[in-house]
């Protein structure tokens, strides 16, 4: 009976030899393609559409990392986008009517959001923005779609609350409370713990945690937030509160003072 390690080491080697060897055909074949290169010099090599289709499809096998040191007749990139262009063509051919219609409806959408997102944009601004994306549209074409999608002119266009947190999103942060029970020899205590949130980072700070969410208790905090050096608010202009009454008049007031 054949030993099972004996059966293993024997794997081992043919597996190595037979990788040992690819690799060497594949290296000969590298070097063999570089000579035709140099022989070809600075002229152009013609691919047909029938060639663009095989390495397309090859060189998606390969994957960029390896097509970076075998890839002689094009770049990496050129051959994943001859890929990406046989996918493309695979899907769209023989309906140009549907994908028209889709390529239609992804331009009025774009237009009503490049609109709603950004109230300053005109109609020249937010071509000037398609045509940066691959989309030749004219002005006339941008205020029908808007117009037909109910969406002023720049002068009267209003500025939503999502647009404004979006134009400000790195200088918004907003501060809360959430309670905490826990049993103590007094019995059940209930903890308020306030804690200050980046909108752009969403990165939560815990500033304390008190049973007696008092004046002195939030004093200190007003203190911690706007502190000089490492305050929580330091780069930030706009703090979002709800209307507790543990944020008093006293306590804005304090943080106005301090910003």
């Amino acid at each position: 009976m054949v030993d099972a390690s004996a059966f293993q080491l024997l794997l081992m080697i043919v597996t190595g030899w037979l990788a040992r060897r690819e690799r060497e055909v594949v290296a000969y074949l590298i070097e063999e393609n570089r000579c035709l290169r140099r022989q070809l010099g600075t002229r152009r090599l013609r691919v047909t559409d029938d060639g663009r289709r095989r390495l397309a499809a090859r060189a998606y096998r390969v994957g960029r990392r390896a097509l970076r040191d075998i890839a002689t007749i094009a770049t990496p990139d050129t051959l994943l986008r001859w890929h990406r262009q046989l996918i493309v063509r695979k899907w769209t051919c023989g309906r140009p009517s549907v994908h028209r219609r889709q390529v239609v409806a992804e331009i009025r959408r774009l237009v009503i959001r490049m609109a709603e997102e950004n109230p300053t944009w005109g109609y020249t601004r937010i071509q000037g923005a398609l045509k940066n994306l691959g989309h030749r549209v004219g002005r006339s074409t941008i205020r029908r779609i808007l117009k037909a999608a109910g969406v002023p002119p720049v002068p009267q266009r209003p500025t939503s609350w999502q647009t404004f947190l979006t134009a400000h999103w790195g200088v918004i942060a907003a501060a809360d409370f959430f309670t905490t029970d826990v049993w103590t020899w007094r019995g059940l205590v209930t903890y308020y713990t306030v804690f200050v949130i980046d909108l752009a980072s969403r990165r939560v700070q815990i500033l304390g945690s008190t049973p007696h969410p008092n004046d002195v208790f939030m004093s200190q905090i007003v203190r911690l937030v706007t502190a000089a050096d490492d305050g929580v608010l330091n780069g930030h202009r706009v703090l979002i509160c709800d209307r507790d009454r543990k944020w008093s008049r006293a306590v804005r007031q304090r943080l106005t003072r301090r910003a």
